[in-house]
């Protein structure tokens, strides 16, 4: 039986109704201040379930700055810049801007090392059917890239942790898909870089790198997390960028700290720390 126009509509009104949809269908709802502490919950709990879906039995956490590019793509800009400062030879603009992609072009030697060292630790510990070691980024571009390519090009799955950030930044299409996630926390996806992780490689990079770095060496430090190999990539760079004799001369970390972590300048040196840590010790205790 057909209802009345009057109150077909408000039977149409009711069903439309933001309080009438289920609460777990509810943006609204979930996006609410309140609401915080479940949006946390299951930012921590649907990667998780993901990873133990797949397998995966352990990870290694590449850092690194996402303006580094591949080697023909820093090329490619520099010959553009180039023939710009020759029809425009007085733009203090455009040589500036040179002198930044020469530095990217022999910045990219990075880019080729994190690509290798992805493909030379997949090929290892992904093969009949096991899932360790599994290579997890940032799932943007430049290292991150590097890295996720490096597995994927090999055959073998990688992970992606990407951040919702004013500036949207997408994923590298690099990742696997199953293993792609997005968060809204950095806290908690910080949380699960770690929570399988065998290993730690920063590349060169700015402070997202270096935020993670010391975020992952003071856990360490203070016996939060077990130990786990700490190696940074760039000998050159990481000379520069900190100075932990300095650190150490002053007091503010004692000389064991400064033995937290290995530098090395190519792919094999940093599966040879891995295997250098392994080989002496126990895996780590995931963080609680």
């Amino acid at each position: 039986m057909s209802l009345p126009s009057d109150l077909a509509q408000r039977l149409q009104a009711i069903i439309q109704s933001p309080t009438y949809r289920l609460a777990h269908e509810d943006p609204a709802l979930l996006g609410e201040d309140a609401q915080r502490a479940l949006r946390l919950q299951l930012e921590l709990l649907k990667p998780e379930r993901a990873l133990r879906a797949e397998g995966v039995g352990s990870t290694v956490v590449v850092f690194g700055s996402a303006r580094i590019t591949d080697p023909d793509t820093a090329a490619a800009w520099v010959a553009t810049l180039e023939r710009g400062v020759l029809e425009n030879p007085g733009s203090v603009a455009l040589a500036r801007a040179l002198g930044l992609a020469k530095r990217r072009a022999s910045q990219a030697r990075y880019y080729e090392e994190a690509r290798r060292f992805a493909q030379l630790i997949s090929l290892r510990f992904q093969r009949e059917e096991r899932k360790d070691f599994v290579v997890v980024t940032g799932g943007g571009p430049g290292i991150m890239e590097a890295a996720n390519r490096g597995a994927c090009e090999v055959g073998a799955r990688s992970i992606g942790l990407n951040i919702t950030l004013p500036h949207e930044q997408g994923p590298n299409p690099w990742i696997s898909p199953e293993l792609a996630f997005r968060f809204r926390y950095f806290a908690i996806r910080k949380m699960h870089f770690l929570m399988h992780a065998r290993g730690l490689v920063a590349f060169p990079g700015g402070y997202g790198t270096l935020d993670e770095l010391f975020e992952v060496l003071t856990l360490i430090q203070t016996g939060k997390i077990a130990p786990i190999p700490v190696v940074l990539v760039g000998r050159s760079f990481w000379s520069r960028a900190v100075n932990f004799d300095y650190l150490v001369d002053e007091g503010y970390i004692e000389p064991k700290d400064a033995t937290l972590f290995t530098c090395v300048d190519e792919a094999e040196e940093v599966v040879a720390a891995l295997e250098r840590f392994h080989g002496t010790r126990r895996p780590p205790v995931p963080p609680t």
